[in-house]
């Protein structure tokens, strides 16, 4: 038989709604008696009835995530940490896929308000202006995004790009192209800066590709580009476009990392599953996606800024498709047999 709130009373000795305010409204019981319900209730496994928790004090103990693309493992990280951090707190957690479309953020956060007591928006594609419009009463956390009047959760994208080209530049490559992702992407653009300046800094001839899809098909597009632009070196905007590269690659008999070497970004778990595993800056999403979700609690139990901001930082993983770069002669050569 399921344990009911009168059996907790009884258990504690005290009134059935002396224990609905110690779970529900904890503040409102002395300290020695919310001690002692808690004990009992935990002492007989006693659930509270989240709908009736609710009708009291006004919160769902749901927690709303909007992605988008859960195809990408990336977001898979984001998704782990997302719930471990809710669970650990006793929320679950709706989550909401956009498929890349930035046209269905505002209405999916219009949707997810009225359900939930917060909402964490993962790498959104919308306008600033569009997110700002589409605000709502619940508390909005923004990851991988920055938006004035937002608190959000982002990683030091600059900083991984720096590191990106100062460990090809240190391999001697001279010439090295970036295959962009959306134009939309808030990521992109931080890469794209971190690139430019570090590639400036360090001497690199930086080769923007354009803007590909962030998918396996948008990296097996840019590969034939990559070569022709005559750089030794790719990064790639994801680690799921480097993969498409890898196997354009491979296609063509181009040798990785001998002829050209490529590096992606995320570290998601295949990266270092391929052959040759992928050189890669990793992005710590499983941990923003908790700390996340602490930003939202902390909104909601009024215990911090109205929009505080925390950035988290990356780190490069050097394994086996970044290389020396290959002497320029040699390339002729390679050029001018081909072409008799």
């Amino acid at each position: 038989m399921a344990v009911t709130i009168k059996d907790v009373a009884a258990a504690a000795g005290v009134s059935q709604s002396t224990v609905s305010r110690a779970l529900s409204m904890p503040e409102l019981v002395s300290p020695v008696t919310r001690a002692r319900v808690q004990a009992a209730a935990r002492r007989l496994g006693y659930e509270p009835n989240r709908a009736a928790r609710g009708l009291i004090t006004g919160r769902t103990a749901n927690l709303g995530l909007v992605v988008p693309d859960l195809a990408n493992p990336l977001f898979a990280a984001v998704v782990k940490g997302v719930q471990a951090a809710a669970r650990a707190a006793d929320y679950s957690v709706f989550i909401a896929d956009t498929d890349e479309d930035a046209s269905a953020e505002p209405g999916l956060l219009r949707a997810l308000a009225k359900q939930v007591d917060g909402i964490v928006l993962c790498s959104p594609r919308s306008p600033d202006a569009e997110l700002t419009e589409a605000g709502t009463d619940t508390p909005v956390v923004l990851m991988n995004r920055q938006v004035a009047g937002y608190p959000a959760v982002t990683v030091d994208n600059a900083d991984g790009m720096r590191q990106a080209v100062e460990h090809l530049a240190a391999l001697g490559h001279r010439r090295v192209c970036y295959v962009a992702g959306p134009r939309s992407s808030w990521s992109n653009g931080q890469r794209e800066q971190g690139l430019r300046a570090t590639a400036e800094a360090v001497g690199v001839d930086l080769v923007h590709l354009g803007h590909f899809p962030p998918r396996f098909d948008g990296g097996v597009a840019a590969a034939d580009l990559a070569l022709a632009s005559g750089a030794s070196a790719v990064v790639a905007y994801n680690d799921i476009v480097a993969l498409g590269l890898l196997s354009r690659l491979g296609a063509r008999g181009v040798a990785v990392p001998d002829r050209i070497s490529v590096l992606g970004c995320d570290d998601i778990p295949m990266s270092a599953m391929t052959h040759p595993a992928l050189t890669t800056v990793a992005v710590p999403q499983h941990e923003a996606g908790r700390a996340a979700v602490a930003m939202l609690l902390a909104l909601l139990s009024d215990a911090g800024p109205t929009a505080p901001q925390r950035e988290l930082a990356t780190q490069l993983v050097v394994r086996a498709t970044t290389g020396v770069a290959p002497d320029p002669a040699a390339l002729t050569d390679r050029r001018a047999d081909r072409s008799r």
